[in-house]
């Protein structure tokens, strides 16, 4: 999975088509990623001591991570992500377009 957490992503299927948001949480094994403001659904909330009256909630949904790009922070586009390795053998994402690091 080339998300991480905090990356600007574009979501490229789906009804959310073209929105941008921000990379909350990633999930590797579900290959599934969870992006701020995106994807809203209602929960429906049991009465609790902290919620006496029990109420309806709006949670953002987990996205596939197929259906999101990343978008490059130096060219401001959705890109593919590639990988290269540094003199000290660590590896880097690199955007396909400009080849920025991101």
């Amino acid at each position: 999975m080339r998300l991480k957490k905090n990356d600007q992503v574009v979501v490229l299927t789906g009804k959310e088509r073209g929105k941008k948001g921000r990379v909350m949480r990633v999930y590797p094994t579900e290959n599934r990623a969870l992006v701020e403001k995106i994807n809203y659904q209602t929960v429906y909330l049991r009465k609790s001591q902290q919620n006496p009256k029990g109420g309806i909630t709006r949670v953002e949904g987990k996205l596939s991570a197929a259906n999101l790009k990343l978008v490059c922070p130096r060219c401001a586009k959705p890109t593919r992500v590639g990988y290269s390795r540094l003199g000290d053998g660590t590896k880097q994402r690199v955007c396909k377009h400009c080849h920025e690091i991101m």
